[in-house]
């Protein structure tokens, strides 16, 4: 603090000294936790399979988009890289999609054979089984929040598969911020809410905030450290909200304990009903993706090629086509004989199926 007229000579005040020494040595613990996620680790086997996705040929936007989603060291790495770049995308960068489309393919092989690895079966001095819980957690509430998304029509689905997976992002710094974090902290709390309130209390923050700070440290668009940061607040809206109950059923879905009144007040949020949320409850432990397919690798057909190959895929004819899209007949037949080419289709059907399963319509 400067000295000014105003201070000289004041009376010191010890409680107010013993606090402004309490926040410095919490901000030097945090400021030195942030740089310990430098080191952060990626699952071997994460690295595996992407070298193995070079050496097969060059990899799709998706089977690239499908490994940084998959790994929370990768992700963030991606994540960072990406929102560093030319000024036009600085701290834009929303989702992997964006990420991988604006790195080169060769940059996101240097990022996985530079990072540093761990094996579940060789724990690490540092993390422990963190990075493979963590792992797991985001994955399982990747799953959840996806799930969410297609129920409630939630458009940002790219974005949500980044902040889902990074949403326990605060826990990194707070495990080397706290030795005794999170066994100490957390005691005998059971539930997610519980756990954070135990935070609030013992830490004077939570793993939330803490992330957001992260996300917002790194560059990342606000977007993203929003949804982050809200996700354990029970005025959590939009994203952070499906994050906060996609959180939940992670945790009711690998077998932790969730109170039932906080899901179903989290499910009202998202203007889930109870029936919604028992059938999302009864289906997650077995489903493997939504129903409703992401666009991912660019799609080869045109605007038009897209609105006839849609109206076909409801089962409409040519004349009904044409009438529809004020166009001849014989130009709608035009755009099907592009269409099957493009997409390598035999009939129709294939290539309906095609499109559908790639999410271009």
């Amino acid at each position: 603090m400067a000295l000014t007229a105003n201070t000289i000579g004041r009376p010191t005040d010890p409680a107010a000294a013993r606090e402004r020494h309490h926040n410095e040595g919490q901000g030097r613990r945090l400021t030195s936790a942030f740089e310990a996620l430098e080191a952060f680790p990626m699952l071997n086997a994460t690295r595996d399979r992407v070298v193995d996705l070079f050496a097969e040929g060059e990899p799709t936007t998706a089977d690239l988009v499908r490994a940084v989603e998959g790994d929370l060291a990768l992700t963030i790495a991606v994540m960072r890289l990406a929102n560093r770049g030319e000024k036009a995308s600085r701290g834009r960068v929303d989702s992997a999609v964006r990420a991988v489309e604006m790195l080169s393919s060769a940059t996101i092989l240097a990022i996985v054979q530079r990072a540093r690895t761990y094996d579940f079966f060789e724990r690490t001095a540092a993390w422990q089984n963190l990075p493979e819980r963590l792992r797991l957690h985001g994955s399982a509430t990747q799953r959840a929040a996806e799930r969410i998304a297609a129920e409630v029509h939630h458009e940002e689905r790219d974005r949500l598969m980044v902040t889902s997976m990074m949403h326990d992002l605060g826990k990194l710094v707070l495990v080397h911020a706290y030795p005794g974090y999170p066994a100490q902290v957390h005691a005998d709390a059971r539930t997610p809410d519980e756990r954070v309130a135990r935070e609030r209390r013992e830490l004077g923050v939570d793993h939330a905030v803490v992330g957001g700070v992260v996300a917002r440290r790194w560059g990342m668009p606000a977007a993203v450290a929003q949804a982050i940061e809200a996700h354990h607040s029970t005025n959590a809206s939009g994203e952070a909200a499906i994050i906060r109950l996609a959180d939940m059923l992670a945790h009711y879905l690998l077998g932790a304990s969730v109170a039932p009144s906080e899901l179903l007040g989290a499910a009202r949020t998202v203007n889930l009903s109870a029936e919604q949320l028992r059938r999302i409850m009864y289906e997650l432990p077995t489903a493997i993706s939504s129903d409703r397919p992401r666009q991912i690798d660019p799609c080869p057909m045109s605007a038009r090629e897209v609105d006839v190959l849609r109206r076909l895929a409801r089962g409409m004819v040519y004349k009904q086509i044409a009438s529809e899209l004020g166009l001849s007949t014989s130009t709608v037949r035009t755009h099907l004989h592009n269409v099957y080419g493009k997409l390598g289709a035999m009939d129709r059907a294939q290539a309906v199926l095609i499109a559908t399963e790639r999410g271009w319509i």
